[in-house]
């Protein structure tokens, strides 16, 4: 991983245009080709601006340009003095424990895959790609790819992870078509409204009903 922390200006372009005037700012580059710009201050979660892989990084004399593989995003970054400029071998990545509440989730839909749709069938629990593993990996009635996403409280960063995590399956050519499903116990309103708007599927699931201890509401006229 590279850090330079500079005093830049970045201008984004792609599906909008913003810009960020010139101030101290963190640049962060993943070996796998991310790219997230952080300031001291708002978000200490969300970035300035940022790239999912795969991405094309372009650096010369007081600018950088990173663009998208693929599409036409782009963010030059024009920098007017570097205070630092440093490298980190991070070594291989553990993937992130989940804590028990979701444990139980992946273990229980794994195993009843048709909460989150009629007719899944599981493929494969922790399906990995090159920035994480997908929770599951199913396959639908029509032989289709669902990846499967599972939180216990479902945020705008639950929508962003699992984006990432398609973007990386669809480069398969096989998997082109994959379709995401968000699964949790609570989703919040902005991640649902973030969901549908990526075409990611969302299913509220109860944890209780998943483990047999209740019977699930039945809603009339339904």
């Amino acid at each position: 991983m590279r850090l330079i922390v500079a005093r830049c200006s970045v201008d984004y372009t792609g599906r909008l245009t913003t810009h960020l005037p010139e101030a101290v700012r963190l640049l962060m580059f993943k070996a796998d080709g991310g790219v997230s710009i952080w300031h001291d201050g708002g978000s200490s979660v969300k970035p300035q601006n940022w790239m999912t892989p795969p991405t094309a990084i372009e650096e010369g004399d007081g600018f950088m340009v990173v663009r998208k593989v693929k599409g036409e995003d782009r963010l030059d970054i024009a920098i007017s003095e570097v205070l630092s400029d440093t490298e980190h071998d991070m070594g291989e990545a553990a993937a992130l424990e989940k804590d028990g509440v979701e444990r139980d989730l992946q273990e229980l839909l794994a195993g009843q895959p048709h909460w989150c749709g009629e007719g899944l069938r599981l493929v494969r629990r922790e399906w990995p790609t090159d920035i994480g593993p997908v929770d599951l990996m199913c396959r639908d009635e029509d032989d289709g790819w669902i990846a499967v996403e599972i939180k216990r409280i479902a945020t705008i960063e639950s929508v962003e992870q699992l984006t990432r995590y398609l973007e990386r399956i669809r480069l398969d050519p096989a998997m082109g078509a994959c379709r995401g499903v968000l699964a949790a116990q609570a989703i919040k309103p902005q991640a649902r409204t973030l969901a549908e708007a990526r075409g990611i599927a969302c299913v509220e699931v109860d944890l209780a009903v998943l483990r047999g201890e209740r019977e699930p509401d039945l809603t009339l006229f339904a």
